[in-house]
């Protein structure tokens, strides 16, 4: 983030790589056999540090900031218990994908996101799905692929914390155990 005069007022760095484009797994092994990472970069990225900061920009709430396919963890989008972000902000690059469904899943994975954790959510995609989404999942605005424009919405919100957002995968494992339970004890 740059403020006044352009000076850098805080930033954040990446803590989900993405496999085979920033990083390599099995590198020694893989690049043994004449593999390599999409940016070819020999050693591959770092990642940032966790658990994600928060930005704080004046006159915001606090920000949880997702760059690219971050966006796409479950229970990776907030992290630590000391502040829960206000909004979360993608910032993404979909131009790889082309017109695919690539754009289209990346987008609504991130509306998944934000109704998890009950939280607004400004996607500014080149090339792909830009959008203001409310925690919901409600979409307030948005910029269709390869269209070139700016969105001007009235900032929603963050919702009381949902339940995935207390839980996370605990409710769908006890559903799955209670299904289950259900078919044994209805099978005898």
């Amino acid at each position: 983030m740059f403020g006044e005069g352009g000076s850098l007022t805080t930033y954040y760095d990446k803590i989900h790589l993405v496999p085979f484009g920033e990083y390599l797994p099995f590198q020694p092994v893989l690049e043994a056999i004449g593999l390599q990472q999409l940016v070819r970069l020999r050693g591959g990225f770092d990642s940032g540090a966790t658990p994600r900061p928060l930005l704080h920009v004046p006159r915001l709430p606090p920000l949880g900031p997702l760059i690219c396919y971050e966006a796409i963890f479950p229970r990776a989008i907030v992290q630590g218990d000391d502040e829960r972000p206000g909004l979360l902000v993608n910032v993404t690059n979909d131009g790889w994908f082309g017109n695919t469904t690539g754009p289209r899943q990346h987008f609504h994975q991130s509306r998944v996101r934000a109704v998890e954790e009950g939280l607004p959510l400004i996607r500014a995609a080149n090339n792909g799905i830009s959008a203001a989404v409310d925690g919901y999942g409600r979409v307030l605005a948005r910029l269709d692929m390869n269209v070139r424009g700016a969105i001007d919405v009235p900032l929603p919100v963050a919702l009381p914390l949902p339940l995935y957002g207390r839980l996370g995968d605990w409710v769908f494992l006890s559903l799955w155990a209670l299904g289950g339970a259900f078919l044994l004890v209805r099978g005898r």
